[in-house]
């Protein structure tokens, strides 16, 4: 590659890139996603590149700088989102998509759907009977608007050539010849778009904040901390699609004024990061990033962080405290970050979605993105769906989708025919929804009346084998632990409140516990210091609201009615059904039952450490859990 000085430059070098990907005739797109690449997806990779080169078929690993007749793409993508069924391989121009595919089932791949062009159906994905062989076909991604994600799992991750041959950097290069920083703050404020890490604050409001401030130099901050238990959806774009983030900071900067950005990625995310360097280095020396970009006189660059693990360190003013070497703690608010953010200077500071919706809105105009979801809501959001559901993974759906189609049709449902208890919804700042808000849409109004928050788009689907208040005490855990302890309310507040969910779980909880809680969490949620104290509450506030009868038969009757909570389980022998045979006695690991041969036993409840193994080993059926 060589720099590029000049629009012309640039335009000349995208229709050589979009030549070279006319030229590969047929792709096999191998998932490079972190839970893929878990997987084996990279021996795949490399065992399916060995045998196409075996067999001196021609083949390129990235685009050629020259066309020069068909070739068979071999492509890492990004995350295809369907992380239940990888490895994953897609093949075009079919759109097939191979799933579950393991090393010994590359020799067939080449041999049946390379050469041969034959579809393998044993590694196509069925449900019910029926044989999906294209992706779009399958319902988990029918039911999707795939717009920022549109690219993971169809490009190279590793390339800005693909990227550029896709129609990247066109966002940049109109921003940079066409458009005044005016009025491309304009745009985005235009388009209505809502920041992706939680709050849903109106990012061209921020924008236009930060650009108005006289001070220098600004900066450019995008937080891809994600913290949250579960959430996966900006490590996928950073490993998926790494351009894209790197053009939105980029018109960022120029709307703003800024010719500094930092990206703070956490440290478990060392895939990200190593896609990350890898796009920074392509985008500087091809000129789109760096020093005179495209000859038009401005300049950025873009500088990575990473992250000690703390999740306070998605909090902004953490955040940049974090990457000025110091603490990562949250500070007093005002002044904000677009006044006083990184080294004291005006600072926008947004998330990698935020970023990534970018590009498509300087493409495509604010009238184009208002007309996806609701008004005041547009555009799409991208979740990461796990739990008790049968289709888990990455997904993308319009703002204004209701819950129930996200989990019933998305999500395919239920698993094992369970029955639908709840979904909490925004991690650990979260709540929990129940089923009288399946059909509440998904966008920042529509959950903020009942309680909730999108939060950075974490959705864990829970059965009603699942106990609410185990589910409180494990996120008053984590919080708990990640507490900055800066502020007493926070650090203090929420270990009283995980000691008192402790003790209900183990059963000691007492009369006044539930109301103590909710007294703690009113405390904690009006004096916290940042807004990640101010909603470390929430999941014990909605499970009291919605799940209180569970609180109060752990308290009360010593009981856990989903049976999950150990210490609480309770086993017992029926005496008519016991044969007297000993197997449960001999077996128990405390010594905890006693009786006679041929007459029934008895479990020693003071003794009995709720393991389960006389259940196990009894024959007859006589031991039961006691509900």
């Amino acid at each position: 590659m060589h720099k590029l000085t000049s629009r012309a430059d640039l335009d000349a070098f995208r229709s050589l890139c979009s030549e070279a990907l006319a030229c590969e005739t047929k792709k096999i797109l191998v998932c490079g996603g972190t839970g893929c690449v878990a997987g084996g997806s990279l021996d795949i990779y490399d065992k399916l590149l060995q045998l196409i080169q075996e067999k001196d078929l021609p083949v390129e690993v990235d685009l050629a700088d020259e066309p020069h007749g068909d070739v068979i793409g071999m492509k890492k993508s990004g995350c295809h989102g369907f992380c239940e069924m990888g490895p994953l391989v897609r093949i075009e121009p079919q759109g097939w998509l191979y799933t579950k595919v393991s090393l010994d089932d590359c020799e067939e791949i080449v041999e049946k759907t390379i050469i041969g062009g034959e579809n393998i159906e044993r590694l196509a994905y069925r449900i019910n009977g029926e044989v999906y062989r294209k992706q779009e076909d399958i319902p988990f991604y029918k039911k999707q608007t795939r717009l920022v994600l549109e690219s993971c799992g169809h490009i190279n991750a590793t390339s800005i050539k693909g990227y550029i041959a896709t129609g990247g950097y066109k966002a940049l290069e109109k921003a940079l010849f066409e458009m005044t920083p005016e009025e491309i703050v304009s745009e985005v404020s235009e388009s209505n778009l809502r920041g992706r890490g939680g709050g849903g604050f109106p990012a061209g409001r921020k924008w236009a904040s930060c650009a108005a401030q006289k001070e220098f130099p600004k900066y450019t901050v995008c937080n891809g901390d994600e913290g949250d238990p579960g959430a996966f959806m900006d490590r996928s774009i950073m490993e998926g699609d790494p351009h894209r983030l790197l053009e939105g900071m980029i018109i960022a900067g120029l709307a703003i004024g800024s010719t500094e950005g930092y990206i703070y990625v956490r440290a478990e995310y060392p895939l990200a990061v190593d896609r990350l360097k890898t796009a920074i280095a392509q985008a500087e020396e091809l000129g789109v990033l760096g020093d005179d970009i495209c000859g038009s006189g401005k300049s950025f660059h873009i500088h990575i962080n990473r992250g000690a693990g703390a999740f306070v360190c998605g909090e902004g003013s953490a955040l940049t405290a974090s990457i000025e070497g110091k603490r990562g703690m949250p500070r007093v608010k005002p002044p904000r970050t677009v006044e006083h953010g990184l080294f004291n200077k005006p600072t926008n500071l947004n998330n990698v979605e935020t970023y990534a919706n970018v590009p498509m809105i300087i493409n495509k105009g604010a009238a184009w993105y208002k007309s996806i979801g609701p008004e005041n809501s547009p555009g799409t959001k991208a979740f990461a769906l796990t739990g008790k559901i049968k289709n888990t993974g990455l997904i993308e759906v319009p703002m204004g989708t209701t819950l129930r189609e996200v989990i019933f049709d998305v999500g395919g449902g239920m698993r094992d025919g369970a029955k639908f208890k709840a979904v909490q919804i925004g991690g650990p700042s979260g709540g929990c929804l129940t089923e009288k808000e399946l059909d509440i849409p998904l966008d920042f109004d529509s959950l903020k009346k009942v309680g909730a928050m999108i939060g950075s788009g974490g959705l864990v689907v829970m059965d009603d084998k699942t106990c609410m208040v185990e589910i409180a005490r494990f996120f008053m855990d984590f919080t708990q632990n990640e507490s900055c302890g800066k502020c007493v309310p926070c650090r203090e507040g929420t270990k009283r409140m995980l000691e008192i969910l402790e003790r209900i779980v183990e059963g000691n909880g007492k009369d006044g516990d539930i109301e103590t809680l909710e007294e703690l969490a009113d405390t904690i949620s009006n004096t916290a210091l940042c807004g990640l104290g101010k909603t470390a509450p929430s999941p014990v506030v909605s499970t009291i609201q919605n799940f209180r009868e569970e609180y109060e038969a752990h308290i009360y009757d010593k009981r856990c009615p989903a049976g999950e909570c150990s210490k609480l389980k309770k086993f017992v022998i029926i005496a008519d059904k016991c044969k007297g045979c000993s197997k449960c006695a001999r077996n128990c690991p405390v010594n905890a039952i006693d009786g006679k041969i041929k007459e029934p036993f008895v479990i020693n409840q003071e003794k009995c450490i709720k393991c389960g193994a006389c259940i196990g080993n009894c024959n007859f059926g006589a031991v039961i859990e006691e509900a």
